[in-house]
């Protein structure tokens, strides 16, 4: 990653990191603005209000997750290996010590009120997420494409959440997400 070349993505990206890391309660504008060493002014400037800032990063988190979710299929040739080929990355990424869980689930568990804005971001996302997983497996031939959708849905939050709770330990059961996903999918095709 470059480094920042302005205030505003210096604040951005330490925001992100802190959200990411510590969740979005536990982190205020004032820490934001120190540990990006830029004043708390600049930062209100820039992003009105903090609610705004999470939901800058949440934004960003959705484009983040489809570049990568792009990246990590884009040499499977069947709509069937794409699943496969995501899960394995998935798999990767969840037991490594990058992955704190899902910035969405994060969110959502923080902010459980339907009608904050940052909750409509993280539903959005992963409505988009099942819908995507529905089409392939729609393509896959899979005989109930809703309901290994909504499984496969289930198990990658499950792994971001496993991810999360057992924070890179050995013991960690998203070890095996993607042999999980691969059974449910065989199952289902």
């Amino acid at each position: 990653m470059k480094p920042a070349s302005t205030p505003k993505e210096k604040l951005f990206r330490t925001a992100a990191r802190l959200f990411y890391q510590h969740g979005y309660r536990a982190i205020g504008v004032d820490t934001i603005a120190s540990e990006a060493g830029i004043g708390k002014m600049t930062l209100y400037r820039h992003f009105p209000s903090k609610d705004d800032l999470i939901t800058a990063f949440l934004q960003a988190s959705d484009a983040d997750f489809w570049e990568y979710f792009e990246q990590s299929t884009r040499d499977a040739p069947t709509s069937r290996e794409k699943l496969l080929a995501f899960f394995k990355a998935l798999q990767a990424y969840v037991i490594s010590p990058d992955c704190y869980g899902c910035p969405f689930i994060n969110l959502a568990s923080e902010y459980p009120d339907a009608k904050y804005p940052g909750h409509l971001v993280a539903l959005e996302h992963k409505e988009s997420v099942r819908a995507r997983f529905f089409l392939l497996a729609q393509e896959s031939g899979a005989r109930q494409p809703e309901a290994l959708a909504n499984a496969l849905l289930l198990l990658m939050d499950g792994a971001y959440m496993a991810a999360r709770m057992y924070a890179g330990s050995p013991g960690n059961p998203a070890a095996g997400v993607a042999e999980a996903a691969r059974l449910l999918i065989d199952a289902q095709c």
